[in-house]
């Protein structure tokens, strides 16, 4: 039987160094951040019942709603979410053009 020697071992800044160059996980981290951000653009009692779900086309932010009252409210303050939201995506480089709320996607946690 063959003896197997470990020693070879990377060290875990290379390996993120590695990942971080993938140009898939740097856009996830990014959007991961802007995400981050909604609780202050939507403000407190919004952002208890919807949550950032996903980005479509690239520019559009898919909200998800608890219910379908939220998405309404959401969706009637759309201009001015877009307007709060305009730093916080150019400071990422990120174009975020529009948002859909949609309370299908809502998943308790």
């Amino acid at each position: 039987m063959k003896k197997i020697l470990y020693t070879k071992f990377q060290n875990m800044d290379e390996i993120i160094a590695k990942l971080m160059e993938r140009a898939e996980i740097k856009k996830a981290i990014t959007r991961s951040n802007l995400c981050k951000f909604w609780g202050k653009v939507a403000g407190e009692k919004f952002a208890q019942n919807s949550k950032p779900y996903s980005m479509i086309k690239g520019s559009i932010m898919v909200i998800a709603c608890k219910t379908p009252i939220v998405a309404q409210e959401l969706m009637l303050r759309k201009t001015q979410l877009l307007v709060k939201f305009q730093p916080y995506a150019e400071s990422l480089n990120i174009k975020v053009k529009d948002l859909k709320f949609d309370a299908k996607k809502w998943i308790e946690d």
